[in-house]
């Protein structure tokens, strides 16, 4: 599914995403994550290899994001964009894609992962398969 123009600005704002993958019992396992764009695929980036989120996408790919907006919708509720979707787990380009990130998230100067010769980590690519929440992208 392509994104709207709107839902796309809101991906792209700086605002953090809640991401939801599925642990092995079937609960949700929740956590912030920083996000992008990548053509049609919200992207972001991990450096731990060992991380519960992409053990989790490796053993289920089915994944929800959420990310609140700051504009006000009729009838007065905040706007905010719920993502269901499917992920995949690139191996290495996770440290170049935080650090354009960074310049989203904490400035244009931040140098981001803070280290030298960070390992080659993992960019998680999720292909959207509907949308929903508050916002001109809901119907």
């Amino acid at each position: 599914m392509k994104l709207p123009d709107s839902a796309r600005r809101l991906v792209e704002s700086g605002s953090l995403a809640h991401l939801v993958t599925l642990n092995a019992d079937g609960s949700p396992q929740v956590t912030c994550i920083w996000v992008g764009l990548d053509d049609d695929e919200i992207v972001s980036g991990h450096l731990p290899a060992n991380l519960r989120k992409l053990r989790n996408v490796a053993r289920d790919p089915r994944v929800a994001l959420s990310i609140a907006g700051t504009e006000i919708q009729p009838p007065g509720l905040k706007q905010y964009l719920v993502v269901h979707g499917r992920a995949r787990l690139v191996e290495g380009g996770g440290p170049e894609l935080l650090q354009r990130l960074a310049h989203v998230y904490l400035g244009p100067d931040v140098k981001f992962p803070p280290m030298n010769d960070p390992p080659p980590g993992h960019v998680m690519r999720i292909t959207v398969e509907r949308i929903g929440g508050v916002g001109p992208w809901a119907a």
